[in-house]
């Protein structure tokens, strides 16, 4: 049977990589979490002091590119492919407040994007491939055959951050989830270089009263008929 690219692109806390992942295994599909690819360019950022809320030093960040190796292992027990920076495990880190708060600015520097959809192409180049991200439909794979825009309200999106950040133990507020998420719907949006936009050939995927297994059966439908 033929393999397609199948593109999900979306605002932040949609729960773009939830579906992605589950559609890629009833696929049998290889699936790439991009957002996670930024945030481990962030953690190292973070982690060699390259960022702070008052500053970002883009020529240090830019000219150690060649020293960040980003590659996911898929994890037998979870169910899912995570993500490694420099041979460390990093799929924890990279989810706190701290690097989602600086993530989008990281991603807004044209060096950084260079790099990274460089490498998700390659990793597209047999197809057969769940990819989400901001920019999978519209720069990294304009071809996919199946092109999904994710999107929910604000609140409905920050309150499904903020509980996932709970249960994971950190200690925050749901006023400064809601902030993050407001900022970097704008900061992804309004960027020079590869802005987050639907598409005209992507389908737009409202999920904000479907559970997980709603969308999941519904992409899955979408998915068949362009198989088909």
């Amino acid at each position: 049977m033929s393999k397609i690219i199948i593109a999900i692109d979306g605002y932040s806390s949609t729960g773009k990589s939830t579906v992605a992942k589950l559609l890629a295994k009833e696929l049998g599909y290889i699936y790439v979490d991009t957002g996670a690819m930024y945030r481990a360019v962030t953690y190292f950022a973070v982690q060699h002091n390259l960022i702070t809320e008052d500053s970002l030093n883009n020529e240090a960040l830019i000219s150690s590119l060649d020293d960040i190796n980003i590659i996911f292992k898929f994890n037998d027990a979870l169910g899912f492919a995570e993500v490694y920076l420099n041979e460390e495990n990093i799929e924890s880190q990279i989810r706190t407040l701290e690097v989602s708060k600086y993530v989008s600015r990281i991603a807004e520097i044209s060096e950084v994007r260079r790099k990274l959809v460089q490498e998700q192409q390659l990793m597209g180049k047999d197809r057969g491939i769940v990819m989400d991200g901001r920019d999978i439909g519209s720069v990294v794979f304009p071809d996919a055959e199946l092109k999904i825009f994710m999107t929910a309200s604000a609140d409905t999106r920050a309150k499904r951050r903020y509980k996932e950040l709970l249960e994971r133990g950190h200690n925050l507020s749901y006023d400064d989830v809601l902030e993050n998420v407001i900022t970097r719907d704008k900061i992804d949006s309004t960027r020079e270089d590869s802005p987050l936009i639907r598409v005209e050939d992507a389908i737009e995927f409202d999920n904000s009263k479907m559970t997980i297994e709603e969308q999941l059966a519904a992409i899955r439908k979408l998915a068949e008929d362009k198989l088909k």
